[in-house]
């Protein structure tokens, strides 16, 4: 057993032993919990929906890969290697996609080489900005979000962009 396993069993176990101790049916407890949550899922639901319309759309006109051209040169030239482009590009998307095409780079590259390990710190410092937005935006019935999208942009442009110099300089 592995102790991922073993705090996981303990950590559900603690929760059923507070629930005890607090006289709470914990059964009751999840099933009114569950209960709310369906308003937030209703409201949710028509933004992921057109957001994963979006994105499939977005990659399937080939619209993903002519953005990819365009900021090819301005990428590389900050250190971002060409390899790494569409990556960066679809992570603020998709991040099923995002993991698939790191699956893709790092087969091609190997996990050791500098593409591998910069493209596994780019997906793990950052974000699919535009679910993100949607969920949260969506769950609280927000719809214009102002200035979340434009500083999310900022902050994950930059967060890849030292992610990938962060590899260099180990």
């Amino acid at each position: 057993m592995k102790w991922v396993d073993i705090v996981l069993l303990a950590l559900i176990a603690g929760v059923f032993v507070y629930a005890l101790i607090k006289r709470v049916n914990p059964y009751e407890a999840f099933t009114e919990g569950a209960a709310e949550a369906v308003p937030t899922i209703l409201r949710v639901l028509p933004s992921l929906g057109a957001m994963l319309a979006a994105i499939s759309l977005f990659r399937h006109s080939g619209a993903m890969d002519a953005l990819s051209g365009l900021l090819a040169p301005v990428l590389n030239r900050i250190g971002i290697p060409t390899e790494l482009v569409t990556l960066t590009v679809l992570r603020p998307f998709s991040g099923s996609a995002s993991l698939a095409l790191l699956r893709d780079t790092l087969t091609t590259y190997g996990a050791d080489s500098f593409v591998g390990r910069a493209a596994s710190t780019l997906v793990g410092s950052s974000e699919t900005i535009f679910y993100t937005l949607a969920v949260y935006c969506g769950s609280v019935g927000i719809r214009k979000a102002r200035y979340a999208f434009p500083v999310s942009i900022i902050c994950g442009l930059f967060g890849c962009i030292m992610s990938i110099l962060l590899v260099k300089l180990i």
